[in-house]
């Protein structure tokens, strides 16, 4: 599909035709040299009908090319702005107590896989820690990558321990990496931070100065909850954690510091409520910016229509032996 522009220069382009159809009109009225009048009376011209045609036809190619005739060729999109999300995801022991069904980790580990695959355009990293820290993935944007990643977040191999305050800090490493301008931390725990050579307000002065904003959620119930326990005799022991265990005045100084917020989820249910109100807060645009790209077909007609006026004007010289 054509689209037209009709400016001041088509308008011109009118009055210009206008003008060459009254020269052609005096044209066939009288001859422009005096010394081929003749007294016989005057009969149809072919020629002179070719030589106005032709020219007719080369004035209305140049009208039609001052309406900026252009055509649909493709859409340029804007580089879409990237969010950056990086989970910070307690792996400690506790996260393996049984107030959540199957258990608090495996149900995080589902929600988070809702809330990623929300948002595909997003980028997302994952930092586990425990005693120990440790990037399960660095920021991307396969999704694929991720849902894997997800599903490899597991306790037992980063200690014994709550370290808050150095995984706070690696997801703030992490996000500072990225040139991305919107970046926020998800931190998930259910405990209080007891080691660690970096606390946890600290890594928040950090994320605050790096312009990363952090939503902290405390899992957990009131009540006692158990975790299974190894034992060597092939038997199923069970340890009991008290309730509500977690440090909820920090984590909402971290919060506010950064321009975040603090969430409770002491179910599966408000674990799944509070990512969604993390998702809507941090809503991604889906709406595809850009411009649309034309192919600018004007300059054709008017090569066409310059071409043929001229070829009227030798023609007239050339076959009629007129003066221009």
């Amino acid at each position: 599909m054509q689209v037209y522009d009709f400016s001041s220069w088509f308008f011109l382009s009118i009055a210009g035709l206008v003008t060459w159809l009254y020269s052609q009109y005096l044209f066939f009225k009288k001859p422009v040299v005096p010394i081929l009048k003749s007294s016989k009376k005057k009969k149809f011209s072919i020629k002179k009908t070719a030589v106005v045609l032709i020219g007719i036809i080369g004035w209305a190619l140049i009208s039609f090319s001052m309406t900026l005739p252009k055509k649909p060729a493709g859409f340029i999109s804007d580089p879409e702005e990237v969010n950056d999300v990086i989970f910070v995801v307690d792996v400690s022991l506790s996260m393996l107590a049984e107030d959540f069904k199957p258990n608090r980790l495996q149900v995080s580990k589902e929600k988070i896989l809702e809330f990623v695959e929300l948002r595909p355009t997003d980028r997302v990293a994952i930092v586990m820690f425990s005693e120990k820290v440790f990037t399960l993935l660095p920021l991307t944007t396969d999704l694929d990558l991720v849902k894997r990643a997800i599903s490899d977040i597991q306790t037992g191999f980063l200690g014994s321990g709550t370290n808050i305050g150095d995984a706070l800090a690696l997801g703030v490493a992490r996000g500072i990496q990225s040139l991305a301008k919107n970046k926020v931390i998800i931190l998930l725990t259910d405990g209080v931070s007891n080691v660690g050579t970096m606390t946890p307000i600290q890594a928040a002065e950090e994320a605050k100065n790096a312009g990363i904003k952090v939503y902290a959620i405390a899992i957990g119930g009131d009540g006692d909850a158990r975790i299974p326990v190894p034992s060597g005799f092939g038997t199923q022991r069970y340890q009991y954690i008290p309730g509500g265990s977690f440090d909820v005045e920090t984590l909402k100084k971290i919060a506010s510091m950064t321009g975040g917020e603090v969430f409770r989820a002491d179910n599966e249910r408000a674990l799944k409520q509070v990512l969604s109100k993390i998702n809507e807060l941090e809503r991604t645009k889906i709406e595809k910016s850009g411009k649309a790209t034309y192919e600018e077909l004007y300059w054709k007609y008017l090569l066409q229509g310059c071409v043929l006026v001229m070829f009227s004007f030798v023609l007239r010289w050339l076959l009629l032996r007129e003066m221009i």
